[in-house]
């Protein structure tokens, strides 16, 4: 169990506003170099490399290396978690207030959205939906059930669970759930997270059925993502 000590390092590292601005820019699932960083976080490189090493030393990011380059990501889909229910209590907050002024990017966002490694926004949240109007998937507060509903469904859309299955705990010392839902914190309702919300993500990506906007973890559904998600699940795109 976690000390208070260590629970009140985390939670300063985490509220910088530095630090916290890389973090969100980490949430879409890729890797980045400390120059990416620093321009998220809008401060010097020699700044940005003194934060990184904070966070590294702390166990919330790890660094891969590709020969002279290095790059930052979260350590663990756990961090992503913590940054999202940060996120969620935040918005809460914002209720209390006036509501803030929001641009196109804030939009963008709340429409569709990469939650580390898995879908949000509108988008996830439509998903979750229709896989459990399908019966394809039981939810529980925190865990959640495929049923043979919903291997047929990611069979016909492409996805072999079989391999999601026998795939998740190869690169984790514990292997990964394989679904379970995520509160989205834009909409206040569950989203489809775990080894099968990853791969799902994964699979549109690969498909073309959804596509990232430039400097942003916000993404967009192509046509042919359209056709596809109204094909399998009845997700028609917003009038």
């Amino acid at each position: 169990m976690a000390t208070e000590a260590r629970f009140a390092e985390i939670a300063a590292l985490a509220g910088d506003p530095a630090r916290a601005a890389m973090l969100h820019a980490l949430m879409d699932g890729r890797a980045l170099t400390a120059t990416e960083l620093a321009r998220a976080a809008r401060v010097t490189a020699q700044t940005a490399s003194s934060h990184l090493a904070r966070l590294t030393s702390a166990g919330l990011l790890r660094v891969e290396k590709q020969g002279r380059h290095r790059y930052h990501c979260l350590a663990y889909s756990g961090v992503a978690q913590m940054i999202e229910s940060i996120m969620r209590v935040a918005s809460h907050l914002e209720i209390q207030r006036p509501p803030p002024a929001t641009g196109p990017r804030d939009q963008a966002l709340r429409a569709a959205r990469t939650c580390y490694d898995h879908l949000a926004g509108r988008l996830g949240v439509a998903l979750m939906d229709a896989l459990i109007r399908r019966e394809c998937v039981e939810l529980s507060h925190d865990a959640g059930l495929l049923t043979d509903r919903g291997v047929a469904l990611f069979g016909v859309m492409g996805l072999d669970v079989a391999s999601v299955t026998a795939s998740r705990g190869r690169t984790a010392r514990v292997p990964r759930v394989l679904l379970r839902p995520c509160l989205d914190w834009s909409e206040r309702r569950p989203h489809l997270a775990g080894a099968l919300g990853a791969a799902l993500c994964a699979h549109s990506f690969e498909q073309g059925w959804i596509r990232r906007l430039e400097d942003s973890r916000a993404v967009t559904v192509t046509p042919a993502g359209w056709r596809a998600f109204g094909d399998a699940l009845g997700i028609r795109p917003p009038a």
